[in-house]
């Protein structure tokens, strides 16, 4: 009977923890798994660190300086995934298919007339809100019998606001903070054995946490070179981003008349989701006058989350044996991007960039957690126009597709029946993922 009231309890719980958003998230989010703008999209982030735009406020704030102009970006984001786990007897199984959507912000503008600081500061937010503007936090947090995949999935609100200024000539720094969510809620009932419950108390709190991401840029022949010299079109920038998460935690205390006196069955529950490894990340480009191409290398932090879920009572790692548990391992990822002026108005973007599995084992009981290696090809086209006919100001019109290829990968799938007994099962991962984007810019 104990056991089956802490289930209907748990189906409570259940229900609370969901409150925050029934979504199928994962542990990506948005700027890395795919690209902010349709521009990061299409050098596959490789030319993130020198954008221009507002979504330079994750990558890299510094770059905000590279121009005066204050800019306002809108635009859609639309990911369609299929993530497969095949076994030995059956053609594939689609473990995930559901599409990925965002509608975009971003924002940047020049606060100097605020302020009597000699030199400009720049502001910059970039904004990303899942199912079109209508989900902005998406959270799931579960065991799987069936398999899940690590990374993708919908994804929770993306905030980010930073700054930036030039401390000397030739070298610029900022800093930004993106925020996430911790999402606190308390629940005392009372109930009957038939599920009917009085006396409810539920109390839910959401905090922002913040997360620091610095970074800076050296144009080495503006720093050293008082004329031509052969560092012209020369940037090096470097960015640092700490690690962050979307957490929930609840507490329960659940009175059941006649069978579960005061002060009732407890249940805690703390978890994460969209975790964001502290990051260290090195670009460098060449820039001519009709062409540009550059190279970023990126240190991901993965062991750290082998921590967050000790800490985690849904993956529950602590009560595992130490051969059990997931592991992760540091990963560094290469890309590789260029652009190309096709003419006065129109500018082709293209990159590409592979991504090792930052999941080290292939066998974890329970959450069951699938991930591969991914190589990633992108494209992009954009308009400039300085003037229009019907506005005042220089518009920007970006298209950018990025294509992710999930290579086959080998996992053991660690099922547990009623019983309490165990079935193993071999399935090879894999996938396709598609996204598009396109995105509309006013300069002022």
């Amino acid at each position: 009977m104990f056991a089956k009231q802490k289930a209907k309890s748990g189906a409570v719980l259940a229900c609370l923890c969901l409150a925050t958003g029934t979504a199928n998230a994962s542990m990506g989010n948005l700027g890395t798994s795919y690209g902010l703008l349709p521009t990061d999209l299409a050098s596959a982030q490789a030319l993130s660190m020198f954008s221009e735009q507002a979504s330079a406020t994750y990558y890299n704030p510094s770059y905000l300086t590279a121009d005066e102009r204050g800019e306002m970006t809108a635009g859609i984001l639309h990911s369609e995934q299929e993530l497969r786990a095949s076994r030995s007897d059956a053609n594939g199984d689609v473990l995930a298919d559901s599409p990925s959507q965002h509608v975009l912000l971003g924002f940047k503008t020049n606060l100097s007339s605020l302020t009597r600081a000699k030199k400009p500061i720049y502001l910059g937010l970039m904004l990303g809100v899942e199912k079109y503007g209508k989900e902005m936090l998406a959270f799931k947090s579960e065991t799987s019998d069936q398999g899940q995949f690590l990374q993708f999935g919908k994804e929770p609100l993306f905030l980010n606001v930073g700054g930036a200024t030039e401390i000397i000539e030739g070298v610029s720094v900022g800093a930004s903070a993106r925020v996430t969510l911790e999402a606190a809620a308390n629940l005392q009932a009372t109930s009957t054995l038939g599920g009917e419950t009085s006396k409810e108390k539920l109390s839910v709190n959401a905090e922002p946490s913040l997360k620091a991401i610095l970074g800076t840029t050296v144009t080495p022949a503006t720093l050293f070179c008082d004329e031509a010299c052969f560092l012209d079109g020369w940037e090096l920038a470097l960015a640092y981003r700490t690690k962050s998460a979307s957490s929930t935690s609840v507490d329960s205390n659940v009175i059941v008349n006649q069978t579960i006196p005061d002060p009732g069955l407890t249940i805690a529950v703390a978890t994460i989701d969209s975790f964001q490894p502290e990051t260290f990340a090195v670009g460098l480009q060449y820039r001519s006058e009709n062409w540009r191409v550059g190279g970023t290398l990126e240190q991901q932090m993965w062991s750290e989350l082998e921590d967050e879920f000790g800490r985690d009572t849904i993956k529950d790692q602590n009560e595992l044996s130490p051969a059990q548990r997931i592991e992760f391992d540091d990963i560094l990822i290469p890309r590789i991007g260029a652009d190309y002026r096709l003419s006065e108005h129109f500018l082709l973007t293209t990159g590409v960039a592979y991504e090792e599995s930052p999941l080290k084992t292939t066998r974890n009981p329970d959450l069951n957690y699938l991930d591969t290696d991914r190589a990633i090809v992108g494209l992009g086209i954009t308009a400039l126009y300085d003037k229009t006919r019907i506005l005042a100001y220089p518009v920007r019109l970006d298209i950018g597709y990025q294509y992710q290829r999930l290579l086959q990968r080998d996992f053991t799938i660690v099922s547990e029946n009623a019983a309490g007994n165990q079935t193993e099962t071999s399935v090879e991962a894999d996938g396709d993922i598609h996204v598009v984007s396109a995105s509309v810019t006013l300069k002022f």
